[in-house]
């Protein structure tokens, strides 16, 4: 069998489905960018091109506000500006060629920005060894699958959490750790970091810190047991001291006695004028 003959039938099917019909022009549709994640409220542009040499359409189809920027006197391209997003929603940019019609679809992510970050020390003031909680909140937030909270002490990382689920409206999103109070926690300053990743959507990652907050933390042992034995130091010594002058002094009353027959005090008494020993009336 010849060469021809072992080939013809493979190249006649590839040439069939390489080149259609000649009287049915090819054509491709382009939308850019491919993905795309704006703040609610927020607008962007959106360009739409073709392959196509002459197309006889060319057109955005949205629900939301659009307005023709630029386009290409021949067709085959046209820049529109879209505003207004509110929700997630779908773009298409069509043409159509020799009466054939193209979409081109580009699915818009909506996000609402973490604003506030709102760190919470419950409760405020705390004794050593005893229990507290750390609780952040970031309020109207989206979307939701795309956050993660990470609480803080100084630059040490104790928890991260991600959230899941596809809420259509911005939703309250909290985190909470519950510890026990330590010699460090007085030391440094607790914070809670929210981390927006947008970059599935074709945006970029966003970040928002909480204001830092000090735990009060008192009652630490070490100094507890250090004033405890200073104060028992210096009340045993005290009374020592005491101790020994009063006894000094009570000899000292007795040997005088025995030696003279009467206290050194009461003598002394004696001795004193009359005017010092007179009280006022």
């Amino acid at each position: 069998m010849s060469s021809f003959g072992c080939w013809g039938l493979p190249a006649a099917l590839l040439a069939l489905l390489c080149c259609p019909g000649s009287g049915e022009e090819t054509f491709e549709v382009h939308i850019w960018p491919e993905k795309l994640a704006v703040e609610t409220r927020g607008s962007v542009e959106v360009n739409c091109s073709t392959s196509c040499a002459k197309p006889e359409k060319i057109g955005l189809e949205t629900p939301l506000n659009k307005t023709l920027l630029k386009y290409d006197p021949q067709n085959q391209w046209a820049q529109f500006l879209v505003s207004n997003f509110s929700q997630d929603t779908v773009l298409l940019c069509h043409f159509t060629c020799n009466g054939k019609q193209l979409l081109k679809s580009l699915r818009v992510s909506v996000y609402q920005l973490p604003t506030q970050v709102i760190l919470k020390l419950q409760p405020p003031r705390v004794v050593v060894g005893k229990p507290f909680t750390i609780e952040c909140t970031v309020p109207d937030v989206k979307p939701l699958e795309s956050l993660t909270l990470t609480l803080l002490r100084g630059k040490e990382t104790l928890q991260n959490q991600t959230f899941g689920g596809a809420a259509l409206a911005p939703q309250d999103a909290t985190t909470t750790l519950n510890s026990t109070a330590s010699t460090e926690d007085r030391l440094l300053s607790f914070s809670c970091q929210a981390e927006l990743d947008l970059r599935p959507h074709g945006g970029y990652i966003i970040r928002s810190i909480s204001e830092p907050q000090i735990l009060e933390v008192y009652g630490l042992p070490g100094q507890d047991s250090q004033m405890v034995i200073l104060i028992t130091v210096v009340s045993v010594l005290l009374f020592l001291f005491v101790t020994s002058v009063l006894l000094c002094f009570v000899f000292g009353q007795h040997w005088h006695r025995t030696r003279t027959g009467t206290y050194r005090v009461l003598a002394a008494w004696r001795r004193l004028p009359r005017a010092f020993r007179t009280h006022p009336a």
